[in-house]
């Protein structure tokens, strides 16, 4: 159950001990408490972290307005997952040749694909109010590719003991320069020069601005989401010339970065989950950890305190650079043991320990999600 904060103009609803929220978060969250357009409250999952711009984890509702940077610069980020009919004893001890054939199949980091091997992102891409066309062979060699930071695929089992795919990414590089520059114009409008935090700058309904925003914001969305899709069909690829019976479920493929039209309350509102999950009554969802923990796939109990939202991971626990400093390539190798992955400096800054424990972030959301399954990562792409 959430706990409410009464220190701004509109409540803040935590689902998560107020005392463990960094005081730069804290901070953050007040400032957006404080924001005229704000419908109801701010609601704050227990993932909940500091973070550029707007804090991790929080669910913004606002009426006749949206902050570009509420939303963040990997527009439409969020996770895919697949179930197979595999098993643990399909495996053999050795992962080292999937992790291989997946890094050769899908461009991870800076890299992209030789040739576009996916059309359908650019669709409308010659109708975005940012100008990319310097850049759209890149943007569309991108379609099918990892990034890197935080994302990831990894090859999963539940605790039956059946297999899942699953991965995190986002819009690539498209997205943050859509971002990028409408953050800075939303920052120059005269109704946003007073503001405690500029970056919380809006653009308001009714403006060309905000027509503009939400038609580049559509299509990095649409982008991020067929991103992740081609990833998953290359991954499909890799996994059946291993397994040449393995068979797929469904597809699961939600955003955790990103702005939706809803009806909360009894009013329509632009919606903006950073770091957050839609969680509607029966909605399927994925909710990562770290690489040496687990993730959870969950049903959304539709909670209208949460504008019926959800966390979309564990959340940092402490910042990149401290991870770095405080952590050796000896502790990832010990924290990731029986891990498939990388073990380099590379990936330090995503060491398990700089990770809140999944399992009470979990807890602290039983009235806004319910598990179907839990997994533990075997191997793991880094970017």
């Amino acid at each position: 159950m959430p706990t409410t904060i009464r220190k701004a103009a509109h409540p803040i609803r935590i689902w998560a001990d107020p005392a463990t929220v960094e005081d730069q978060a804290f901070a953050q969250l007040l400032n957006i408490a404080n924001l005229p357009y704000i419908h109801k409250h701010v609601a704050v999952m227990p993932d909940v972290h500091f973070g550029k711009g707007a804090t991790v984890g929080s669910v913004i509702a606002m009426k006749d307005a949206v902050s570009p940077a509420a939303v963040g610069v990997d527009i439409g980020c969020g996770m895919a997952a697949v179930k197979t009919n595999l098993t643990t004893n399909d495996l053999s001890e050795d992962l080292a040749a999937i992790r291989s054939d997946i890094e050769a199949a899908i461009p991870v980091g800076f890299n992209w694909h030789e040739t576009a091997i996916n059309s359908a992102p650019m669709h409308g891409f010659d109708e975005l109010t940012v100008d990319l066309s310097a850049k759209a062979s890149r943007i569309a060699c991108q379609v099918g590719t990892l990034g890197g930071g935080n994302h990831f695929i990894e090859l999963c089992a539940d605790d039956d003991g059946s297999l899942w795919m699953m991965l995190h990414s986002g819009s690539r590089g498209a997205g943050k320069e859509i971002a990028d520059q409408h953050i800075k114009a939303a920052k120059e409008l005269e109704h946003n020069h007073a503001l405690a935090d500029p970056d919380l700058a809006v653009f308001l309904a009714n403006t060309e601005e905000m027509r503009a925003y939400r038609r580049d914001l559509d299509w990095a969305q649409k982008y991020a989401r067929e991103n992740r899709a081609t990833m998953i069909g290359l991954y499909k690829a890799v996994m059946r010339g291993h397994f040449p019976h393995v068979e797929f479920t469904a597809e699961i493929n939600c955003h955790h970065n990103y702005v939706n039209a809803e009806t909360h309350f009894g009013q329509d509102v632009l919606v903006t989950r950073k770091g957050a999950i839609s969680a509607r009554q029966g909605e399927w969802g994925i909710i990562p950890g770290s690489m040496g923990t687990g993730s959870y796939i969950v049903k959304g109990l539709g909670n209208p305190d949460s504008f019926q939202s959800a966390s979309h991971g564990a959340g940092r626990r402490m910042s990149r650079n401290k991870a770095k400093k405080q952590f050796t390539v000896a502790d990832v190798a010990e924290q990731t043991q029986g891990i498939e992955c990388r073990k380099d400096a590379g990936i330090i800054d995503e060491i398990p320990a700089a990770y809140k424990d999944i399992d009470t972030v979990i807890a602290q959301q039983a009235d806004l999600v319910e598990v179907h399954a839990r997994l533990t990562a075997l191997l793991c792409v880094k970017g």
